[in-house]
């Protein structure tokens, strides 16, 4: 769901009234209760997203198979200390690049069981995507390979399953 609103002084809120009654823009019942609804576990769901993104980036920096691990929660990440002085927990958007080709990391992606292929972020649920063959599939491979997104690059947008179930199904599809 997307939703937002807009706050301010009377004189800037007026204009924007009149802009929404024109365009649109504004919820239907069913949108507004599902964001309230949303709202009441948002801190719950937001500790164990940031939790099980420690926990799998740490996993995933020690791991035989990996070459690399991006989390800002991790030690090694060149922005560590910025994002510790700005964020209160790091998140659940893990990304990692694995040792092997496209072929390699498209078997790793498909043998996943509990993570389900998705372009989203901040779900329930853990989604992999793999930017290579999804979101940067039509970029210049030239410029891709520029904006760091390699053949083997692998996205997780983690949910709020146990850290250990998510740790164990990255296990059993490295072993595939």
């Amino acid at each position: 769901m997307t939703a937002g609103a807009v706050a301010g002084p009377r004189e800037l809120i007026e204009p924007m009234k009149k802009l929404r009654r024109t365009l649109g823009g504004t919820l239907d019942p069913h949108g507004a209760w599902l964001l309230l609804r949303g709202m009441k576990t948002l801190a719950l769901r937001m500790a164990k997203h940031n939790s099980n993104g420690q926990e799998v980036a740490e996993d995933l920096e020690n791991h035989p198979n990996v070459e690399k691990a991006y989390y800002p929660g991790l030690r090694t990440h060149p922005q560590h200390s910025l994002a510790k002085r700005q964020m209160k927990g790091f998140g659940g958007v893990v990304s990692f690049e694995l040792k092997g080709d496209l072929s390699h990391t498209m078997r790793f992606v498909d043998s996943l069981k509990l993570a389900l292929i998705g372009a989203s972020l901040g779900g329930t649920e853990t989604l992999v995507s793999q930017p290579r063959t999804a979101s940067h599939f039509f970029m210049d491979p030239v410029e891709r390979r520029k904006a760091g997104i390699s053949d083997s690059l692998v996205r997780l947008s983690l949910g709020i399953e146990d850290a250990d179930d998510i740790i164990s199904d990255l296990a059993q599809a490295f072993e595939a």
